[in-house]
């Protein structure tokens, strides 16, 4: 894996857009997330920006759009082929995290597709098990955009600003970076519910 990274770091800008898009999209779409997480594609994507070898805001739209297009494509293959993806090899190896992915899908819905995108091994599997589960895709796709815009846009940034320390960077915010997404939602999330419920208040007092 670090002669690949080091691969993109040295080539020229356009090989370099072709393989971030293309290793984020597999990610999803082929379960390459098993090999290669996405979150280091798209932080190395940052890195080369950073050189002035690409421009960074291209760079975060291709990462974007390829996160978008192969959840879509993920999502599609667990619709039509989700028993016996479940049943593959790959995935009975990793019984126990994909039962957890599941649950977490059933009780959570469209804010499962969201944070999922946030953790390695949900983000590969998410799409197919949304997919399997016959989760409406206008819902799966509101969700998915909104998780891979936010996260698509914070990992490039990320590479951006770190430059040469992106190994250690796309370690640590790979493995923590979920669970501030997830209190950031939930704060969010009650703010709506206070909003809300104001309103409801306003609307009831006679004036």
């Amino acid at each position: 894996m670090g002669n690949l990274i080091d691969g993109i770091l040295n080539v020229n800008p356009v090989l370099a857009f072709i393989l971030v898009g293309v290793l984020v999209f597999a990610e999803d779409a082929l379960f390459v997330g098993f090999v290669i997480p996405g979150e280091t594609a798209a932080v190395v994507g940052g890195v080369v920006a950073s050189r002035g070898n690409a421009n960074v805001i291209l760079m975060a739209a291709i990462v974007v759009t390829a996160a978008i297009l192969g959840d879509s494509v993920g999502y599609e293959i667990g619709k039509r082929f989700g028993p016996r993806l479940l049943a593959s090899k790959p995935l009975r190896k990793r019984r126990t995290k994909l039962d957890r992915a599941q649950d977490f899908l059933s009780r959570r819905g469209g804010v499962a597709v969201f944070l999922g995108r946030f953790v390695a091994f949900f983000r590969a599997v998410m799409p197919a098990l949304a997919g399997s589960s016959g989760m409406p895709y206008p819902r799966f796709v509101t969700w998915n955009a909104a998780g891979g815009l936010i996260w698509g846009v914070a990992f490039v940034a990320l590479g951006y600003v770190a430059g040469n320390s992106y190994a250690a960077v796309a370690k640590t915010v790979g493995r923590d970076i979920a669970a501030v997404v997830a209190i950031v939602l939930v704060l969010a999330l009650i703010g709506w519910r206070v909003g809300t419920h104001v309103r409801a208040r306003r609307r009831a007092t006679p004036r």
